[in-house]
């Protein structure tokens, strides 16, 4: 049976208004970032925390991203290093996530069983908009069922998840459409848990090198899940399209869609998701049995992009 719609908000005062208090009701609300849509719900509040589990359908274990408004608000939830403040300075507000040793002052189910804390400043002006009016900080993973391509329109948290949310707040398509970068900075330097929209090489020109960790036998962070932003149709990365195949192009390489004409990794970030639930959408209604995903170069923000679509195919 199809699900009924959630409560749809307007990127408006009285939109924001409403999500707040949403939040406050220990509800859970879908609004945008900068990355991709998020599953935002009261972090001091453990029964709220736990219905974002059960919507998404997401292990206890895999732990939430923290948002906050600024890292001052970071610093009262988490310890904030030496390190963790130049990153903060050289990429807060934007999509970068540091996982630091946390205060205990969230709900316990926010950090999945771990010491640490994963903790944001987005820069979407909605969802600070809708932090400032909350008042305080809100645990949001992406807003799709755990482990399916991730939402970066309104419409993609309907389709995903429906009346499992109380409220969407509509803010059209997002702008950089990957997660944020994940790193954990340490005594022994910094781990990337996760690529993602801050390149690893802005990182590595704030920090210096960095360890890449980002399928570890014991998950850390989101986003360090084998298989994960899937569609229902199995992903094939590179080689010719063979007849029957959805075709996603890059570059020169042409298909029924493409992530960028021009071969601009940009585009092609804030593309993906959006590109990987049409081309789902066409297998489906063709019958296919595959999608097909050109070659994207191993650099910059292609690597997260390619790390995405290496999960897929898994």
């Amino acid at each position: 049976m199809a699900r009924s719609r959630p409560e749809m908000l307007h990127d408006d005062v009285a939109g924001i208004a409403r999500a707040a208090e949403v939040l406050r009701g220990g509800g859970l609300l879908a609004l945008p970032t900068e990355t991709v849509y998020g599953l935002a719900a009261d972090a001091m509040n453990g029964s709220a925390v736990a219905r974002i589990f059960e919507a998404k359908g997401r292990p206890t274990f895999n732990p939430l991203i923290v948002h906050v408004l600024s890292l001052e608000a970071a610093s009262e939830l988490a310890e904030v290093g030496t390190t963790a403040r130049a990153l903060a300075a050289a990429f807060w507000p934007g999509p970068m996530t540091l996982v630091l040793p946390s205060r205990g002052r969230v709900a316990d189910l926010v950090s999945g069983g771990l010491d640490t804390l994963a903790v944001r400043v987005p820069a979407h002006p909605l969802a600070r908009a809708v932090l400032e009016a909350f008042g305080g900080p809100v645990a949001a993973p992406s807003a799709n069922p755990s482990g399916q391509i991730s939402p970066t329109l309104a419409q993609h948290v309907v389709d995903g998840l429906g009346d499992a949310v109380d409220a969407v707040l509509d803010g059209g398509a997002c702008g950089v459409g990957l997660e944020s970068t994940i790193l954990a900075p340490g005594a022994d330097g910094v781990r990337l848990l996760r690529e993602g929209g801050v390149s690893r090489e802005a990182v590595e020109s704030v920090v210096g090198p960095v360890v890449a960790e980002l399928t570890p036998g014991r998950v850390e962070a989101p986003g360090q899940m084998e298989k994960h932003y899937a569609p229902r149709t199995k992903v094939v990365l590179g080689g010719a399209a063979a007849p029957g195949d959805v075709m996603i192009g890059f570059g020169t390489t042409a298909g029924d869609f493409s992530l960028s004409e021009r071969g601009d990794l940009v585009e092609a970030a804030a593309r993906l998701f959006a590109t990987l639930h049409a081309a789902d959408a066409l297998a489906v209604a063709r019958g296919a049995q595959v999608i097909r995903v050109a070659d994207v170069p191993e650099v910059g923000l292609g690597r997260a992009i390619n790390d995405r679509l290496r999960r897929a195919a898994r």
